[in-house]
């Protein structure tokens, strides 16, 4: 393992500027640079980044601080007898006392390596706490952060805190507390580094936020944008060469794209997604990451009820999507409902497809410095990875519940943990979201759905494709749209899309399908591939479970202990076997007791009569194993979850915290460690000691590991958050 130094937030080193996507692509013109962002407008006209307005055309970003507050504002008047004579000066600077203009080394006195420096408001101080850290992003995203005492101050993982204080912890350093407390401030939007200096490359370092449009269930809706979401630190990885990653803040205040909404996130939201996005990294389901929740509890937030702000810091190599690549080129004459949409911008389409083909996806299919043409291998490699990830979320039951365009990564990670849900009983029709009236994005839809996305970026490309083919399939360069005619952009994107569509539809199809066969096989622990398996075996097997209501990850698992040998012989040790095996499969289901169990031990046995007959044609596949059976069962067990990040698990989690942050943190840092080893034997497994005989935690793991109350069973959630 690479050894390295851990530094504090503060001293993380930023990448080259090639790397870093504000030194690449265009930002907003009224916010040209960091220096002038850190010189004039945070002091002078803050404004400028808290109002919702259009970018113009060209732009990819726009500079803007956290600063969570409650909105609208509430700007006091002053005291009398002043009076005010200019309101709009008035409010700039009211806000430019909550902005962070001070720069200050409070917290660390050692050397700054990254060039960054710490900048805090002169009046803004809200009570920040920290109640979740991710020690699985931390290992695989950002090994060389330094999170001092982060975990000892979160204190011990547990589903059953007792009243008693942990009182053998040691105490740590006044280091430990410092880079601690410096984690929280950054994290919580409350500390932000930039630097102006030239020790960060040209034009030095602020945080941005992304412009983006989309379709949004279907219906083009113009100009979206992180409306509360700004990226504010890049790190190279320390061992992984070309590997750097951009650290987010979700809900820390409002942005140019917020429109009418106050830029927050609430505690709920925001710990569904700290804890899916790990859990979705530990069932190897392509994902952002989650790092950290801080909560700010004396900050209320406006949703169904007065909540209490949180937010969510999350990691990724890069948060483009689809809709960056929309935005700069959106439908024409598209009637929608929203903010506005600026006109397309060509140059500035060819700009963020060039750094998303070079720095992004690092395609190694075009040579960009060659000048091979990228427009048709973006589209494809997109594809590729969606068509992954979607495989993925139908072999794991995961519905997302969101699928607009600008919700789909380009890297195809899963993004934006909304109204998510896994499957509890199996309904290929089921609809996690309850926004979604008409079941548009219902887990059956979901490869449907992905199949849209990318169509609406190869239609947002189609221009470019097009008129890459006409230069004998060559890169276009600087202004090659300046002279742009209608009819020469009708020609490209019909010369585009009938090159490209059709293979594109083909390469979605057939990595989904190729790739969702390799997982069910995971799953069923069978290593050779047959091309009879999704008709015989996987089909039949989810047809089984939708006609008796069995929960869908429940009966995966319980298949990990199958044995051909159960179903042979007429012991009644193995007939007993058999009919407890059975039984155990037909528990699965909330309505057990309306179940014909005659019947459907009927349908199984001739389930299970092929899938052992697989199993046996698999057997050279394990021939070198000394014991085959134990050997699938391992590999089975390490393919299907005992623990499932369910709604009633989660809605009991959000309640705990919400009551008493103390308790509710630990219980918190163990259910996420439970999702980050989800294959674990939690609560006993296997063990037929009652419940009454278990000590408390792991009687609580076992009841983790169940699927609830009957109520909760298929709860949807909402949008809001």
């Amino acid at each position: 393992m690479a050894k390295f130094t851990k530094v504090p937030i503060s001293e993380l080193p930023l990448p080259p500027p090639s790397h870093i996507l504000t030194k690449n692509l265009t930002p907003d013109p009224s916010i040209p640079s960091p220096a002038a962002f850190i010189n004039d407008v945070l002091p002078n006209r803050p404004s400028v980044q808290r109002r919702a307005r259009l970018l113009p055309a060209p732009a990819h970003f726009s500079y803007v601080n956290p600063m969570p507050l409650e909105f609208p504002y509430e700007v006091a008047p002053p005291e009398l007898p002043e009076v005010i004579e200019d309101k709009a000066a008035y409010i700039e600077k009211w806000l430019g006392e909550r902005e962070a203009v001070v720069q200050t080394e409070k917290y660390l006195a050692r050397s700054n390596a990254s060039g960054l420096f710490k900048f805090i408001a002169k009046v803004r101080d809200q009570r920040r706490e920290l109640i979740g850290l991710s020690e699985t992003c931390l290992r695989d995203c950002l090994p060389h952060l330094d999170v001092g005492d982060a975990f000892l101050s979160l204190g011990h993982p547990t589903l059953a805190p007792s009243n008693l204080e942990e009182n053998d912890q040691q105490r740590p350093s006044p280091e430990a507390e410092a880079a601690r407390q410096e984690l929280v401030d950054v994290l919580a939007g409350h500390t932000t580094l930039m630097s102006t200096d030239s020790a960060t490359g040209e034009k030095g370092f602020s945080p941005w936020s992304l412009r983006y449009s989309g379709h949004q269930f279907g219906v083009w809706a113009g100009q979206l944008g992180d409306g509360r979401a700004i990226s504010v630190l890049v790190t190279p990885h320390p061992s992984q060469d070309n590997v750097t990653y951009e650290l987010q803040l979700k809900g820390a205040g409002r942005t140019p794209f917020s429109r009418s909404a106050d830029g927050l996130a609430v505690l709920r939201s925001s710990i569904r997604e700290f804890l899916c996005s790990e859990a979705m990294q530990a069932l190897s389901i392509p994902t952002t990451r989650s790092l950290g929740l801080v909560s700010l509890p004396d900050l209320q937030v406006m949703r169904e009820r007065v909540e209490a702000a949180c937010v969510c810091s999350r990691v990724a190599e890069s948060f483009i999507r689809i809709g960056n690549f929309e935005a700069l080129s959106p439908p024409s004459n598209a009637f929608f409902l929203g903010g506005g949409q600026q006109d397309a911008d060509y140059e500035a389409l060819r700009i963020l497809g060039e750094w998303t083909v070079r720095r992004v996806l690092k395609l190694k299919t075009a040579n960009l410095d060659a000048g091979d043409a990228w427009g048709k291998e973006l589209v494809f490699e997109v594809a590729r990875r969606n068509a992954k990830m979607v495989a993925a979320w139908q072999a794991y039951g995961f519905m997302h519940g969101v699928i607009n365009t600008d919700n789909v990564s380009i890297m195809g990670l899963t993004i934006d943990y909304g109204p998510y849900a896994f499957m509890d009983v199996f309904d290929p029709y089921h609809i996690c979201n309850h926004s979604d009236s008409e079941g548009r994005y219902a887990y059956q839809y979901q490869p449907n759905m992905i199949i849209y996305a990318c169509r609406a970026l190869l239609n947002a490309l189609a221009p470019l494709i097009g008129a890459e083919v006409s230069l004998g399939n060559k890169a276009v360069k600087a202004g090659w749209a300046s002279d742009l005619t209608p009819e020469t952009l009708s020609s490209w994107r019909t010369t585009a899309i009938e090159q490209t569509k059709s293979e594109m539809e083909c390469i979605l199809q057939e990595t989904c399908a190729a790739e969702y066969n390799i997982l069910m096989r995971k799953r069923l622990a069978l290593r050779r591939k047959e091309q009879t398996d999704q008709s015989e075996i996987f089909q039949p097997l989810l047809d089984l479970m939708e006609k008796q209501k069995l929960d869908f990850h429940g009966t995966f698992r319980k298949l990990s202990f199958f044995q051909p040998g159960m179903l042979t012989g007429e012991t009644s040790e193995r007939q007993g076997k058999l009919e407890s095996f059975l039984g155990g499969l037909l528990k699965g289901s909330p309505e057990a007791d309306r179940l014909d169990h005659a019947k459907a031990s009927e349908q199984w046995l001739g389930w299970l009569e092929k899938y052992a007959a697989r199993i046996e044609a698999d057997a050279l596949e394990w021939a070198g194993e000394d014991d085959c059976n134990a050997a699938r069962e391992k590999a089975a067990r390490a393919a299907n979850p005992r623990f499932v990040l369910r709604q009633w698990l989660l809605e009991e989690v959000i309640k705990k915290v919400e009551t008493d942050h103390t308790t509710g943190k630990r219980i918190l840092a163990k259910v996420l460690q439970m999702a980050c080893s989800p294959f674990e034997p939690w609560g006993a497994e296997g063990e037929d000691t009652p419940d009454d005989e278990l000590d408390p935690e792991t009687r609580e793991e076992r009841r983790y590991c169940g699927m609830g109350e009957r109520r909760l069973l298929g709860f949807q959630c909402s949008c809001s958050s």
